[in-house]
């Protein structure tokens, strides 16, 4: 929920910059804040052996400084936060720019985009010279406080020589002392200027680490051995912010090896049905159990183990081919893999690329089409072979050719195992065992496709508008 929340550009600011600023700072500052410390401490003794009434005049002017310093730290922070906030916008914004590259191109967003990065330019930079200037204060005022001390020292020493109670000498080297005195503290002051920035970067990181946890792991989960893929929702309750619930009392028995088809206008609540499944979510209310276990009882990792997706997002890293349908299951044979890839109707389109299933695929997959991906992630989840499928919008991206063949695939797929899939294009879901029609998170019918066309209800309206041209 966190990732879903948040813009991935400022998390990744947070990792990068905020991490960055606190490694190089605390390497930079710790060892000038100690060595200043251990120097100040040495000078007070030395100064303290010669007059102990010249070091109280040296050290009047400590205080003074402190307070301005505690004064400049104060108005400055606020500033050296708003940089670090700032800096994650344009990060953000950046990382959101490139992603969208073609987009912003085809809709010439790029004035838009340019408006936009000028805004949180400007903010940055707005707040990033304020904090430096403010802090860029503190070395010459520190500077001039103890110049003053220097000056008060000299005179009180010479009023002491005066009346004999120490020599020229001693105020020769007391002079020496204060110098080096006011010297270390100089630096803490200037140390102070990047622990600022530290702050506001170690407020950003862990206030990441203190974001709330996942629901922890149950202490004795149930071991999976023999999963049948019997799925059951009781009176599940959800909604993404708890005040707004987005899925009311939604209960269904799923029998194992039966196909599931969850139709409904877009935001009726499809795609959340499966990421409670998943356990990417927590429930408001209710349970779901897979063969008679609350899905609480597994680790989300076995969980996740009997559960294969295929996504309308086709996502593929930047490594071969072989890696990418690899990822489910990473111990898989080459001759598995290749099996897999012919299922899915993807094997023959493979060799035809010029090093075949060793072909890299770049950051975004763009040397490949979408259909090509989209085929790719079917083969991947047959490789990893689960008793529980989900197929959300899965053939979104390929020809009508293509996905009788997917289709064809899918049905071999299918075969023994629970199966989800999430389909607009009604023609495809035809067979079947169950189709839930949801609008607004609520079930408004259940049954098969002939069972729905005959009630002549809500699922005939869906079904009739995607025919009514033709």
């Amino acid at each position: 929920s966190y990732f879903d929340k948040n813009s991935h550009g400022d998390i990744l600011s947070r990792f990068t910059n905020d991490v960055d600023t606190l490694v190089q700072s605390l390497n930079q500052s710790l060892s000038t804040m100690v060595s200043s410390i251990v120097q100040i401490i040495g000078f007070l003794v030395m100064m303290l052996s010669i007059s102990w009434k010249m070091t109280l005049m040296a050290l009047v002017v400590i205080p003074l400084s402190m307070i301005l310093v505690m004064v400049v730290v104060k108005k400055s922070q606020r500033y050296f936060k708003a940089q670090q906030k700032s800096l994650g916008l344009v990060n953000g914004h950046i990382e959101e720019m490139y992603a969208a590259h073609t987009i912003v191109k085809a809709f010439n967003g790029e004035e838009d985009s340019l408006k936009s990065f000028k805004d949180y330019n400007n903010q940055l930079y707005t707040s990033a010279w304020k904090s430096q200037f403010l802090s860029g204060l503190m070395m010459p005022l520190t500077n001039l406080i103890g110049n003053i001390g220097y000056v008060g020292v000299c005179i009180l020493g010479g009023y002491l020589t005066i009346h004999g109670e120490i020599a020229v000498g001693d105020i020769q080297s007391f002079i020496t002392y204060t110098r080096n005195f006011t010297q270390p503290i100089s630096q803490i002051s200037q140390s102070m200027n990047m622990l600022q920035s530290t702050a506001a970067a170690a407020e950003r990181v862990f206030e990441f680490l203190a974001s709330e946890e996942e629901v922890a792991e149950v202490q004795n989960p149930v071991v999976f051995e023999d999963v049948q893929g019997q799925v059951t929702f009781e009176n599940v309750c959800f909604g993404y912010d708890p005040s707004k619930i987005v899925i009311n009392d939604f209960s269904m028995y799923i029998k194992p090896g039966q196909t599931t088809a969850i139709v409904g206008p877009t935001g009726a609540g499809k795609t959340t049905i499966v990421k409670l499944l998943m356990r990417f979510y927590e429930l408001n209310a209710g349970a779901i159990y897979i063969d008679g276990h609350n899905i609480t009882d597994y680790t989300r990792s076995d969980l996740r183990n009997m559960v294969g997706m295929v996504l309308q997002d086709a996502w593929l890293f930047e490594g071969s081919i072989l890696e990418n349908l690899r990822f489910g299951r990473p111990n898989a044979t080459d001759e598995e893999v290749m099996k897999a890839a012919k299922a899915a109707h993807v094997d023959h389109f493979i060799r035809t690329l010029d090093h075949g299933y060793d072909t890299v695929l770049n950051e975004a997959s763009s040397n490949i089409s979408q259909g090509q991906r989209q085929l790719l992630t079917i083969a991947r989840a047959f490789l990893a072979d689960p008793k529980i499928l989900i197929l959300d919008e899965a053939t979104s991206s390929v020809d009508t050719r293509t996905e009788v063949l997917i289709q064809k695939g899918m049905d071999e797929l299918m075969k023994g195992r629970t199966s989800f899939v999430i389909a607009h294009r009604l023609s495809t879901i035809r067979d079947a065992d169950n189709i839930i029609v949801m609008d607004h998170g609520d079930i408004v019918e259940v049954g098969s496709h002939d069972e729905l066309m005959k009630r002549n209800g809500f699922y005939t309206k869906l079904y009739n508008a995607q025919f009514e041209e033709a």
